[in-house]
C-alpha cells in the first residue's frame, strides 16, 4: 500500500490548515467534496508575534502567551480531525527565533498537532498553490505578492507551479516598526523606507522583469486591506494601481500619525501596521513595473489544503524534490535503486515489529535515493557533505524539521552515528530517524559491491532494542567481506539503541 492509499482523503472527511503568521494566525477547516476542499469554517486572530521578537531572537512573554492561547482555541476546533489531515506551519517569526524548538513544543501541545517551520521559498510555493487554485486557468505566467508581518514573498508561476520565488525580510509589522518609530509619518521617513526596500528588491527585480507575467495579484490581509481602502476611496475602478498607492500614501502623510490614522474601510486592528504594507507595495510597484494588481482571496492556508490533497493523492512534491536533488548532484541512480530496493525489502520484514507505517517507508525510500549526494563534493566524509546539503537546500514540499530529519539519517548512515544529531530532532522524529538509519546502513552494507547481484534469502527480525540478521551459512562463507562488515556494524548500531545479532540459517 502506498502512502497515498493510506492517507487518501475521502468525500465527507474533514481537513484543516493552520497558518502561524507573523501578524495573524489563520485556520481553515474544510470538507472534501468531489475531490476539492469546501471550506466550512475559518478562524483568525491578530497575534502580532513579530512585534514580540527581540533582537536576541527570543519572544517576549506577552506575545508568546497570546500565540499559545490562540493555538489552544484552534486546537479545540480541530480536536477530532486526525493528524494526517491537519497541516500547521509557522513562518518568518518562528524561523528567526534563536531557539524555535522551545516555542514549537509548547505550540504543538496547545494545538494538539505537529507544527512545521517552512522556509521563505516553501512559504511562497504554498501561497502560489492557494492563489492559483482560486484563479481561472491560464497558461500565462502570473506574479503573486504576499505581504506578511515579517517577510514578503514574490512568486512568478504558471499553472499551479512556481517558476521563481523570492522571500524578502520586510513585512508590514517589521517595516512599520523600523521606518516609523513612535508612529510618526513623515515624507522623509517614507522616502527612506521606500529607498531601502527598493534596494532589497533590486536583487531579483531584473530577473523578474525578464521572466515577465501577464497579471499581478496580491494575497494576504495586507493586500486585502489596501484593496478595500483603494476601493472605498474610489481611487481605482479595478485593482490597485501606482496612482492609487501614491494617493493613499499622501493621505496617510497628511494625517501624520499612525495612532490616529483613519481611512475609509481600514479596520482598526489593521491600522497599526498599514503604513508598512503600503510602502512595501509602493516599492514593489516601482521595482517590478507593476501597473495594476488585483487582490486575491486565497493564500497559504488554502495552499496547505491543496498540498494535503496532493500528498494524499500520490502527487507529493517532496518526491519530485528528492529526484531533482539526485539529478543535480549526479547520484549513481543504478546504485541508489539497488540500495532502495534492498532497504525496502528489509523494512517490510520489521515494519510490524517497529510499528512503522507507509510514511516511514517513504522516508526510507527518499533517504536511499540521496544517501550519496555528498560524493559530488568529496568521498571523504561524504555523509557529512550530504547532510549539509539536505539541511540547507531549498526543497519544495519539505519543512525545516523534515529536512533536518532527512539530513540526520544521511549523516548517520555510515561511520559512528552521533547521538547528538538525533537529540536535536523534534521528539516525534527521533525514534523514526534511528530505525530508518539502521535499515539504510544495512542496505548500503549489502550493496557495497555496487553491481547487480541477488541478495541471499536473509531474515531480519526486530524487537524494541534488538535487530537480528539471519543469513545462509554457505553464502556467508563465500562473502567474507560482508561478514566482516556485519561484525563491524555491531558497535555503531549500539549508538542507535540497537543490539545487532548475526546468525546463520
Amino acid at each position: 500500500m502506498s502512502l497515498g492509499d493510506q492517507m487518501q482523503i475521502k468525500d465527507g472527511e474533514l481537513m484543516a490548515a493552520v497558518d502561524i503568521g507573523s501578524n495573524s494566525f489563520h485556520m481553515v477547516v474544510a470538507r472534501m467534496e468531489h475531490g476539492e476542499p469546501r471550506v466550512i469554517d475559518r478562524l483568525r486572530e491578530t497575534v502580532r508575534m513579530a512585534a514580540g521578537l527581540r533582537a536576541d531572537g527570543t519572544l517576549d512573554a506577552e506575545h508568546r502567551a497570546r500565540a499559545l492561547n490562540c493555538l489552544a482555541k484552534f486546537g479545540q476546533r480541530i480536536a477530532g480531525i486526525p493528524t494526517v489531515r491537519v497541516r500547521a506551519v509557522a513562518t518568518n517569526t518562528v524561523r528567526r527565533l534563536a531557539s524555535p524548538h522551545a516555542f514549537l513544543t509548547s505550540a504543538e501541545t496547545a494545538l494538539g498537532h505537529p507544527v512545521e517551520v517552512v522556509s521563505g521559498r516553501e512559504e511562497g510555493r504554498l501561497i502560489f498553490l492557494g492563489v492559483a487554485h482560486d484563479l481561472s486557468a491560464s497558461r500565462e505566467p502570473r506574479l503573486v505578492i504576499d505581504i506578511g508581518g515579517g517577510s514578503t514573498e514574490f512568486i512568478i508561476g504558471r499553472g499551479l507551479a512556481p517558476m521563481h520565488t523570492e522571500s524578502v525580510q520586510v513585512g508590514c509589522i517589521a517595516s512599520t516598526q523600523r521606518f516609523f518609530p513612535g508612529g510618526k509619518l513623515t515624507r522623509k521617513r517614507w522616502q527612506r523606507a521606500r529607498g531601502e526596500i527598493g534596494v532589497l528588491l533590486q536583487q531579483f527585480s531584473e530577473e523578474y522583469l525578464e521572466a515577465g507575467w501577464t497579471d499581478a495579484y496580491g494575497s494576504s490581509g495586507s493586500a486585502k486591506a489596501i484593496g478595500a481602502v483603494v476601493q472605498a476611496m474610489k481611487l481605482s475602478d479595478h485593482g490597485v494601481t501606482p496612482a492609487s498607492i501614491a494617493t493613499l500614501r499622501d493621505a496617510m502623510l497628511d494625517q501624520g500619525q499612525i495612532s490616529t490614522l483613519k481611512l475609509p474601510s481600514l479596520a482598526e486592528e489593521r491600522a497599526p501596521v498599514f503604513a508598512g504594507a503600503v510602502v512595501i507595495f509602493e516599492a514593489a510597484f516601482a521595482a517590478l513595473g507593476i501597473q495594476r494588481l488585483q487582490v486575491c482571496e486565497s493564500s497559504m492556508r488554502e495552499g496547505l489544503l491543496w498540498d494535503l490533497i496532493g500528498r494524499a493523492g500520490g502527487s507529493d512534491p517532496r518526491t519530485a524534490s528528492i529526484d531533482a536533488l539526485a539529478n543535480r548532484y549526479g547520484v549513481d541512480r543504478a546504485q541508489a535503486r539497488r540500495v532502495e530496493s534492498t532497504a525496502l525489502m528489509l523494512f517490510d520484514q520489521v515494519a510490524a515489529s517497529w510499528k512503522l507505517d507507509t510514511e516511514a517507508r517513504e522516508w526510507l525510500s527518499w533517504a536511499s535515493r540521496v544517501h550519496e549526494i555528498g560524493l559530488a563534493i568529496a568521498h571523504s566524509q561524504y555523509h557529512h557533505h550530504g547532510a549539509y546539503i539536505l539541511r540547507n537546500a531549498d526543497l519544495a514540499g519539505f519543512s525545516r524539521e523534515e529536512q533536518q530529519l532527512l539530513a540526520a539519517i544521511i549523516q548517520a548512515h555510515r561511520r559512528k552515528p552521533d547521538k547528538a544529531i538525533f537529540s536535536a530532532l523534534p521528539q516525534r522524529y527521533r525514534q523514526l530517524a534511528k530505525h530508518i538509519t539502521a535499515l539504510l546502513r544495512l542496505a548500503v552494507l549489502f550493496r557495497r559491491a555496487r553491481r547487480a547481484e541477488s541478495i541471499p534469502p536473509l531474515r531480519l527480525a526486530a524487537t524494541t532494542q534488538r535487530l537480528s540478521v539471519q543469513l545462509p551459512a554457505a553464502w556467508l562463507e563465500q562473502h567474507p567481506l560482508t561478514e566482516a562488515d556485519l561484525e563491524q556494524e555491531i558497535a555503531p548500531m549500539t549508538e542507535l539503541g540497537l543490539t545487532l545479532a548475526l546468525s546463520t540459517i
